[in-house]
């Protein structure tokens, strides 16, 4: 069946994101190419610049574009530069790089890495307290022997515990000296191995002091900073591998009358296939035998299914759903509309992935800043003390230590913790480690309609007015339907149905049967009787003798949707309203909500042009949607928001997915964002006014490294605390 009284739709919506996206595996020409590497040492945005100044380094090189989320890079180059050659350069610039096909032979990488991490923490953590206590003895006063003792004890612990714990800074650090940069992780990973070192130095000698705490304290702490960093990433996942996931593996093709089941990457332009009620279509094409009905509200958002007659073109990826069809093939495999805008969701996710975070633009510029204040402490007080290089060096490591960057890397994670614990507790779970970031900064929000502003599933209205026989034969009808509007009048209708006899479903017709010997129609304008459509989504119900009856259906609003509007736009936020449906349920819902900017009809290449558009003028917008015709929209945006009863690929285009049915906590998201953002600027004073009263106590020799690291632990547990007032 069909939406029983809506206009038939001539041509395959989807089909409108042809030609915006090429392929991404495909070559550009027949003298470039496109290559894609998988980059599992990628984790900040200083990672992207490097990845894509490298690369761009190289003059075959036309274009290279990172996305974070799947840890990847897309390059566009000349034939005449191999795979290889990419990888080589990459290892070269300290990343490391392998052939994508190679990296997706596991799909939990993600996980193991989170799982070494929480592995390393807990092992830091492990050994941390264990020489704490230890050196409890020593701070009450333990002398000689007994503190050698304790010592050597200490370093038995920490030796094992800082070489494997604080591997992924060492890795890193090793690749940025290999390609001549200074990342974060270089004087992290010098304050860890010289405080060893130095603790190591004393031990051996007799030294009163070891600050073998202080170093497995210094990677606790870093350690924990990086995986709250990885958890905020870890549950983003790759939207245009969710549209990829709907294309369907095999086809039945129809050659010289034979059928044969093949695979639908084999199927070429000019092919006949059949595709039975309730499979979904593998390639795109033109109906050339049967009718039925199209469930297409994956690729357009509308609420109901359209009908399919011959001449219809249709899109891959849509549902048949009432009678076998005979299709003919236009397009296949890379060429077809889902993959095109699969491909149109990856460009859009890279574009989105290039945000830099606020704790990443003030790393670029503290990194270096850390070695210069260790090296003049080292130099200057090996000038002061007349070349006393065992004080120089123990001053040096405290000021390695007291700079360290991790109050500096707890800023971000810490907040957006406490704020998605916060968010998810009122019903919404953030994916994304700079979605706070971006939402706070929100000026329009777009919303989509079907299965977004209203539940999806249209009911019908004013039932009072019909007789019980009429009702009594619809539900009679409808009973064994699964047509949207069928089940929508079936459960709303609370009277016995009446006896119908030869029941029977007219492909993107209605239903049929007989009753009391007349024949009975529930079903589209013109085929129950004479009457005409309409441009609200109805159905109608013929006796045989008797004028037609018609029904109307409404879509219900989502629970906290007029709330949910009102509140965006007392904050002086401007909304609109996208939507593939008709222009009749569109007005309505806008009506009811009190939105004046809308358009109906809007397929989901228009949606993203709409969001592009909006963009280019300066604005940042929040994208709310929940189908497939939404993706584009959603990966385009600055931020966007999908239902829990979204499609697979929606949600995962989206950075925040509300789990509950009410939408008003979008509102919440917003509010907290704004004050997320204010408690990072916050920690990020907290960390400046930190290093202004700590960096000068330890460049005067007034600390050692175990103070530092007591100063840099109580910084780090002041921003973690003012991170929590969120909660």
């Amino acid at each position: 069946m069909s939406g029983w009284a809506q206009p038939t739709p001539a041509a395959c919506p989807g089909c409108a994101v042809a030609g915006m996206a090429a392929d991404p595996t495909s070559k550009t020409g027949s003298s470039s190419n496109e290559t894609l590497l998988a980059l599992p040492g990628i984790h900040c945005a200083g990672c992207i610049g490097g990845v894509e100044r490298g690369l761009m380094a190289l003059p075959d090189v036309t274009e290279a574009r990172v996305n974070l989320s799947l840890k990847r890079v897309r390059i566009r180059h000349s034939a005449a530069l191999s795979p290889e050659a990419l990888i080589a350069t990459l290892d070269a610039v300290g990343y490391e790089a392998l052939p994508l096909d190679q990296a997706s032979l596991s799909q939990t990488e993600m996980d193991r890495a989170g799982r070494d991490l929480l592995m390393r923490l807990g092992v830091a953590f492990f050994a941390m307290m264990n020489i704490m206590i230890l050196s409890v003895a020593v701070w009450a006063g333990a002398t000689d022997a007994t503190r050698d003792i304790f010592h050597l004890v200490s370093a038995a612990i920490a030796l094992p515990a800082v070489l494997f714990a604080g591997q992924p800074f060492f890795r890193a650090a090793l690749r940025a000296l290999r390609a001549g940069r200074l990342a974060m992780d270089v004087p992290i990973s010098l304050a860890i191995i010289l405080a060893t070192g130095l603790s190591l130095y004393e031990t051996f000698n007799g030294g009163e002091y070891a600050y073998f705490d202080a170093a497995v304290m210094l990677t606790f702490f870093l350690l924990g900073g990086r995986y709250l960093d990885h958890r905020s990433r870890a549950a983003a996942r790759s939207a245009a591998q969710e549209l990829s996931a709907l294309e369907v593996p095999r086809a039945v093709r129809i050659t010289r009358g034979t059928e044969e089941s093949i695979d639908a990457r084999d199927l070429a332009a000019g092919d006949h296939i059949r595709v039975l009620p309730g499979g979904r279509l593998p390639a795109d094409g033109t109906i050339t035998g049967g009718t039925s009905d199209l469930d297409r509200s994956l690729l357009t958002g509308e609420s109901l299914p359209v009908s399919a007659t011959i001449g219809m073109q249709v899109c891959t990826g849509e549902v048949n759903l009432s009678g076998p069809l005979i299709i003919k093939v236009s397009a296949a495999g890379p060429d077809t509309a889902l993959a095109k805008m699969a491909a149109l969701v990856a460009v859009a996710e890279e574009a989105r992935g290039r945000y830099t975070s606020l704790a990443d633009k003030a790393a670029r510029a503290y990194a270096p800043l850390v070695h210069i204040l260790a090296i003049c402490a080292f130099f200057g007080w090996l000038w002061v003390s007349g070349g006393d290089g065992r004080l120089a060096i123990n001053i040096a490591v405290t000021v390695l230590i007291i700079t360290c960057p991790c109050a500096l890397g707890l800023a971000v994670p810490a907040v957006v913790t406490a704020a998605s614990g916060k968010l998810f507790r009122k019903g919404l779970l953030i994916k994304s480690g700079t979605a706070l970031e971006r939402l706070a900064q929100v000026d329009t929000v777009v919303f989509d309609k079907t299965g977004t502003l209203t539940i999806g599933l249209p009911g019908p209205k004013g039932l009072d007015a019909y007789s019980a026989e009429d009702l009594a034969i619809t539900a009679g009808l409808v009973a064994g339907s699964a047509h949207p509007l069928a089940r929508g009048m079936a459960t709303a209708l609370t009277v016995d149905p009446a006896q119908i006899d030869d029941l029977k479903e007219v492909p993107g017709q209605g239903i049929q049967g007989r009753w009391q010997g007349k024949t009975v129609r529930f079903g589209r304008a013109g085929w129950a009787g004479d009457a005409p459509e309409r441009d609200e989504t109805s159905a109608w119900l013929s006796v045989e003798g008797r004028a037609p009856v018609s029904f109307e259906f409404v879509d219900q609003l989502r629970p906290g949707a007029k709330e949910l509007v009102a509140e965006i736009m007392a904050k002086g936020l401007k909304v609109q309203l996208l939507s593939g449906d008709l222009p009749g349920p569109v007005a309505r819902i806008a009506g009811e909500l009190g939105i004046t900017d809308w358009q109906a009809q809007i397929s989901p290449s228009g949606k993203v042009s709409q969001i592009e558009a909006l963009t280019a003028a300066g604005a940042n917008v929040l994208m709310v949607g929940d189908g497939l015709n939404d993706t584009g929209a959603l990966a385009r945006a600055s931020v966007s928001i999908s239902p829990a009863t979204a499609l697979d690929a929606a949600r995962a285009a989206s950075d925040i997915v509300l789990l509950g049915t009410d939408i008003s906590p979008v509102a919440d998201a917003i509010t907290t964002a704004q004050k997320a953002v204010r408690r990072i600027k916050e920690n990020f004073a907290i960390s400046i006014l930190y290093n202004i009263i700590a960096v000068p106590v330890a460049l005067l020799g007034f600390a050692t490294p175990l103070i530092a690291a007591l100063a840099m632990s109580a910084s780090s547990i002041t921003v973690t605390l003012n991170a929590l007032r969120l909660r």
